[in-house]
């Protein structure tokens, strides 16, 4: 989730990789393009093999590849490596800080590989004569016929040399390049804000979700056995209560399914017709398992969207009580089918379902609800008292508060401190930051023994400049996909010895310069180290940390806990696997919670953070960001993320996995777009950001004191008294009970 995958460990990757599309009526060889010679009428001018062969033709295979568009089209061939391909020179033609969007017709051709993925790459050389690849366009091209390309990019700084390549398929096989067009991207239009008006916030879309017509309205999805009995539990889930509010009981009814031969067989109903596009919809239930099965069960609500599963929410039942399983999901695109199901427990287990609701969130009901709680939780009474004052009478008095202490950070990577305007909206609106790739293993030693420190300590001076706060992301990463291969290569004695290297290597060098760490990435979801070093590596990970820099903050850090969405990870499973590095001796200082969610819902979310507050640590957001292709819905996930966070007394801070466009791990998720202009969600974020500011004015009293109620941080206060202004700064530390502050005038 943090970052890229071991395939992709060699690029930097700014670009947004676009499906396949048929059309190719929008392929333009007009003097817009950067391109020379797009179409290889000029023969192989401009272009040049990477590593391999190119050459023109006007059929292959005998007659049975030809040009879709145009007469020629060239083979990249003999290649030996992934990274061969068709290449041409574009410096000097294509401009920094521009979006430019590339669009080209592919195809393979060789022996036994049908289908391949085919990247088009930037590779760019700095005038320090440091080099990066930039990933900008994929598609999963055939044999069979030409499939279209298509993909976004941006340079940030002034490169001395700029090269775009075509690379990919396995070698042996021949990347075939049709025509290929390079201009600068249009503007995309602005989203319309979704229309909401007649949603009916809190109704149940399941047909007789009480029972009382029996299985009406239900059907078994395979040969399993419906039937309906009695004994569930007649309140509704604890999620759902606190989106509904005040409700009726439940019937107590509840579908039994019994003769189950395969995990995906239970009820089912079709909603096809009762869905709205752009709602975000929970999901609820009470879930059970015959006793007697064979260890811990999964059991999920899913979808099927056009025959794609879509997932509504999980949870492991281990034991014959009733569970509750609650989720979200959101339709973003008109489906013509549409089936709601319940599965997951092996074959032969009997599966007990009772209260399923899928209904409409009203977002902005809960908003109001965590406007209160902030009140409560983020603010204190604050008086100020002004000494030094003439005894003049009443003097008028503002306060403006300049900063809220509340910590709210994102992620940068080194390409984008060389963009003024990416730097300008980061140090004005962030006052924490983490690298996104810059600080992992795989960057600082790609080649054992090779380090590389250059582009953290970049970064790292920026912020230092802007006075930003910095977390170290991440010391190592336990997901096997992400482990660089000459640390696999490693017996078990050498790399416990490049383990203890790493760990000294990195937090000496940064020693007192990174506020948090996270120590050991996604342990709910990867077993390297574990695996091979066996289960205790781990809290000796968190102490050798911790008596290196023990200024610095250990982390946790894990996706998918808040969102009910993945039993790997639930509240439950974080809080087990803390307390059993505690039990073991690791100093674990924070809870991580990365926050890559989609269609959230808040009673979900806080219910996570209620768990996970019983641990009694702080409680980060790390990597939070809202993907939807509407701006506006985009923004109400941010909301719901952000006011949940700043109402919920555990979390201490929010780490935005960055915001501009075409630099974000998720599509459809920034918050700036490529060339600078702020989206709607932008300007929700900001608005925030404002309104957790504290802004009042008044009268001081007879004994020199002014009162009001405000958040922690840093305040301006401006005392006028017969004509005169005067102006002092003064902080408000955070707290719970009311605080007096002197001020001298």
């Amino acid at each position: 989730m943090s970052g890229e995958t071991m395939e992709n460990l060699q690029k930097i990757h700014a670009g947004n990789h676009s499906e396949k599309k048929t059309n190719t009526e929008c392929l333009s060889t007009d003097d817009e393009n950067i391109i020379i010679n797009p179409q290889f009428e000029g023969g192989l001018n401009s272009w040049s093999g990477r590593g391999c062969k190119i050459v023109l033709h006007d059929s292959m295979g005998g007659g049975k590849i030809l040009p879709k568009v145009g007469k020629f089209f060239v083979a990249a061939t003999e290649r030996t490596q992934t990274w061969n391909g068709i290449q041409q020179e574009i410096t000097g033609r294509v401009q920094r800080k521009l979006a430019y969007e590339i669009t080209a017709l592919v195809r393979i051709f060789g022996n036994n590989v049908t289908t391949s993925d085919v990247r088009a790459t930037l590779w760019v050389q700095t005038p320090d004569l440091r080099e990066q690849y930039i990933g900008i366009a994929n598609v999963q091209a055939t044999d069979k016929d030409w499939v279209e390309m298509q993909g976004k990019f941006l340079l940030n700084g002034s490169p001395s040399k700029v090269v775009l390549y075509l690379e990919g398929p396995p070698p042996g096989i021949d990347i075939l390049l049709n025509t290929l067009v390079v201009k600068h991207a249009a503007k995309t239009p602005p989203s319309s804000p979704p229309d909401f008006e007649n949603a009916a916030f809190g109704a149940n879309i399941i047909e007789n979700s009480d029972l009382a017509d029996g299985t009406n309205g239900w059907f078994p999805l395979g040969n399993c056995t419906l039937s309906v009995a009695t004994g569930s539990p007649r309140i509704i889930p604890p999620m759902a209560r606190d989106s509904l509010g005040p409700h009726e009981s439940l019937s107590g009814r509840y579908i039994l399914v019994t003769n189950r031969t395969q995990t995906w067989m239970g009820p089912a109903q079709m909603i096809t017709e009762k869905l709205k596009l752009f709602l975000t919809y929970q999901v609820s239930a009470w879930v059970r398992i015959s006793s007697g099965s064979s260890g811990p069960q999964n059991v999920g609500i899913s979808l099927s969207v056009d025959n794609q599963w879509v997932n509504g929410g999980q949870t492991e039942v281990a034991d014959s009580r009733w569970h509750e399983i609650g989720g979200s999901f959101r339709l973003e695109k008109q489906p013509s089918k549409v089936m709601v199901y319940i599965q997951g427990p092996a074959s032969g287990v009997d599966l007990m379902v009772a209260g399923l609701q899928i209904f409409p969130v009203n977002r902005e009901a809960r908003f109001a609800y965590l406007r209160r709680q902030t009140d409560k939780i983020r603010k204190r009474d604050v008086t100020l008292k002004f000494s030094g004052l003439d005894s003049c009478g009443y003097t008028f008095v503002k306060v403006r508060q300049t900063q809220n202490d509340f910590p709210i950070g994102s992620c940068i990577n080194r390409t984008n401190i060389d963009n003024e305007d990416f730097v300008d909206f980061f140090v004005k609106h962030f006052n924490w930051a983490v690298f996104g790739n810059e600080l992992k293993w795989y960057w600082t030693e790609p080649q054992q023994g090779k380090l590389n420190y250059k582009d953290a300590d970049d970064m790292l001076d920026l912020c230092q400049k802007h006075n930003i706060e910095t977390r170290g992301h991440c010391i190592f990463w336990e997901v096997d996909g992400t482990v660089q291969p000459w640390i696999k290569a490693l017996n078990k004695n050498d790399l416990m010895i490049a383990v203890q290297n790493r760990l000294t290597s990195l937090l000496n060098r940064y020693k007192g310069k990174f506020r948090h760490y996270d120590v050991n990435n996604e342990m709910l979801h990867g077993s390297f180290y574990q695996d091979r070093l066996g289960k205790d590596i781990r809290a000796i990970m968190f102490k050798t940390a911790h008596q290196l820099d023990p200024s610095a903050t250990l982390f946790l850090n894990d996706y998918h806990v808040e969102d009910g969405g993945d039993t790997r990870s639930s509240p439950e499973k974080y809080i087990q696997q803390t307390i059993g590095l505690q039990d073991q001796g690791a100093p674990v200082g924070g809870i991580g919670i990365q926050g890559h969610i989609d269609s959230p819902v808040g009673p979900i979310v806080c219910s996570a953070l209620d768990k996970l507050g019983t641990l009694g640590l702080p409680i980060w957001f790390t990597e939070l960001d809202a993907s939807s292709t509407n701006e506006y819905v985009r923004g109400d996930d941010l909301e719901v993320m952000m006011r949940e966070a700043f109402a919920h007394p555990a979390v201490d801070g929010v780490m935005l996995w960055g915001f501009w466009e075409l630099f974000m791990s998720r599509e459809n998720s920034h918050l700036v777009n490529a060339e600078g202009e702020i989206n709607e969600a932008g300007k929700r974020f900001l608005a925030l950001k404002q309104e957790w500011l504290c802004h009042t004015h008044g009268h001081i009293d007879e004994q020199g004191e002014f009162s009001f109620r405000g958040f922690s941080g840093t305040y301006e206060v401006e005392v006028v008294t017969l004509g005169e202004k005067i102006c002092k700064t003064f902080v408000v530390d955070k707290g719970e009970s009311s605080i007096v502050v002197s001020i001298e005038l």
